[in-house]
């Protein structure tokens, strides 16, 4: 099946803070994305508005013509953005306001009764809902009791281990995807995927719906420029 490329417009944002105004145009550049093959816009709107801020979220909204795709830790704010904007996806992450980056996935046996009163917000909307998690099978299982329409994989393990044994490091992602399709769950994947380890990774699990990638794709922009990049990870994830 066709995997989605969502790209993860945070970093520009966090380029645009550092000197203030709005250069580089972060709306700009999410319609550009969209232009040049990208299926989704992704964003991780944290509470501090590190990148990301909340006028970001309402201005990307009303531009946005592929996939919008609003993560990140489901608060009481998270949720009235959610409730204003109504995106095509919230994904739900377990990362408090001090983190530098998502680093781990739900625990949905701990927070099981949490998360089912937020998806059940989520799902009145008439918004489709994802949550960030790890390759444990019980972790899963219970996912798919929430009533969740889909789970991102949490791919930063993955990404950690690949260079030494791909082969190793993708084991449990196998097994994992193999447990969320017998549940009934569309799979996302995200986190540290790049041009050198997303194709294996494709590849493997090739009932992968989407991908969320940000910041090694920002990165890459800046040697090949944005469409050639978009182009090089679509590529990947045809291959």
């Amino acid at each position: 099946m066709a995997t989605k490329l969502s790209v993860n417009i945070n970093k520009i944002a966090t380029i645009r803070n550092a000197r203030g105004g709005n250069t580089p145009h972060l709306v700009k550049f999410a319609q550009d994305c969209e232009q040049f093959g990208a299926e989704g816009i992704t964003i991780h709107p944290r509470p501090d508005e590190r990148h990301i801020t909340t006028q970001d979220v309402y201005d990307l909204a009303h531009v946005v013509k592929t996939e919008y795709n609003i993560e990140g830790y489901p608060d009481d704010r998270f949720i009235k953005l959610i409730s204003d904007t109504r995106p095509a996806q919230a994904t739900l992450v377990p990362d408090p306001p001090h983190v530098l980056t998502s680093n781990q996935g739900w625990d949905t046996v701990k927070h099981f009764d949490f998360l089912k009163d937020l998806l059940a917000q989520i799902h009145a909307l008439g918004v489709r809902s994802s949550i960030f998690i790890g390759t444990d099978a019980n972790l899963i299982e219970h996912a798919a009791k929430l009533g969740v329409h889909r789970i991102e994989l949490y791919t930063g393990p993955y990404a950690d281990n690949f260079k030494n044994n791909k082969v190793k490091a993708i084991a449990p992602f196998k097994t994992a995807a193999e447990i969320a399709l017998k549940n009934d769950l569309v799979l996302n994947a995200g986190h540290d995927l790049n041009l050198d380890n997303l194709s294996f990774f494709k590849s493997e699990i090739p009932e992968l719906a989407e991908v969320s990638i940000g910041h090694a794709l920002i990165s890459d922009a800046l040697y090949f420029g944005i469409e050639n990049t978009i182009n090089m990870y679509k590529k990947q994830l045809a291959e």
